[in-house]
């Protein structure tokens, strides 16, 4: 038996948080009556700077429900970072921690299939989504292209798994000392190398309201999962600079031959070929670079990832 806490981070989420915590609830008082958690165990909510009325109902749910508690961050951090902020506080509280958005989109059966792994030993356990026809086909399309472009990078991660997961405290202590200001939970997750498994995770339709993860937002974080595991996007450059030299060298050997055959015109197309190619190769390697170097410049400054504004317990 495990006292356990499930952390939600919450960003404008006032059309489904009291149905979300209804059915968290009856999932909780299952597991409770069959002897698998604690009865203090809780369900954390992470209020990321919302807008609407969200920490409202968070503070309301908050006095009627002695399982549910609050933390209410100074100003959106973003998904990522309040999901650290919840499994960092809840870690406290609990021998193990759940992180699942919201909405609940995630399998709630497999949220207890976590837990039975947890009380037989693992410290992580991994919510691999087996279906996805809930989801738009363009994110379906673009998410598992990402899992596997990732993959051919090097970044060490789990494939169709986003941030459901099950970790234990030895885990969450682990995570901690991992000082990253650019962070990447998917990748950074498996480093930890504790005993782990993962469940099948059939994601549902949404209850109400609207998924806040935007195209933007999902190519962010993407592009944060390659850069900050893997240099290979470097090498990729230097391939592609040596490749746009042998083009040169093929461009002037034309134009030698050209020459000495009287077929040269004095025209632009070649030119310009050239011009745009090699200009298109430096901006690329410019880009490139400079994210790495934004990177390091983050991580120099150091600054703090949240700020944790107020603590309901």
């Amino acid at each position: 038996m495990i006292r356990l806490a499930t952390v939600s981070p919450c960003y404008n989420e006032e059309e489904v948080l009291d149905s979300s915590a209804e059915r968290l609830t009856e999932l909780f008082q299952k597991m409770i009556a069959a002897g698998k958690i604690t009865s203090d165990s809780k369900m954390v909510f992470v209020n990321d700077g919302s807008t609407d009325h969200t920490w409202d109902i968070i503070n309301r749910l908050h006095d009627s429900n002695s399982l549910v508690r609050g933390i209410d961050l100074a100003h959106n951090s973003g998904h990522q970072n309040a999901i650290m902020a919840g499994m960092m506080t809840a870690k406290e509280w609990a021998d193990a921690v759940i992180t699942i958005d919201a909405d609940l989109q995630d399998d709630l059966d497999a949220l207890e299939k976590m837990v039975d792994y947890c009380n037989e030993g693992y410290d992580i356990v991994y919510g691999v989504k087996v279906s996805r026809k809930a989801d738009p086909l363009l994110k379906r399309f673009s998410a598992e292209t990402f899992y596997k472009l990732q993959s051919s990078m090097g970044v060490k991660s789990v494939f169709n798994h986003a941030d459901f997961r099950l970790m234990s405290k030895r885990a969450l202590d682990m995570l901690q000392g991992y000082g990253e200001r650019n962070l990447y939970l998917r990748g950074l997750i498996p480093m930890i190398g504790l005993k782990s498994t993962t469940v099948d995770d059939v994601i549902k339709e949404r209850k109400a309201g609207k998924s806040k993860y935007s195209l933007k937002k999902m190519l962010n974080l993407a592009l944060d999962g390659i850069t900050s595991f893997s240099v290979r996007p470097i090498y990729g450059i230097i391939y592609l600079g040596l490749f746009s030299i042998l083009i040169s060298l093929v461009i002037g050997v034309y134009v030698v031959h050209a020459l000495f055959c009287g077929t040269a015109v004095p025209g632009w197309s070649s030119l310009m070929l050239s011009v745009w190619f090699t200009g298109g190769m430096i901006m690329i390697a410019i880009g490139m670079v400079g994210i790495y170097i934004g990177k390091i410049y983050m991580e120099v400054k150091n600054r703090p990832l949240y700020n944790i504004k107020e603590v309901l317990d």
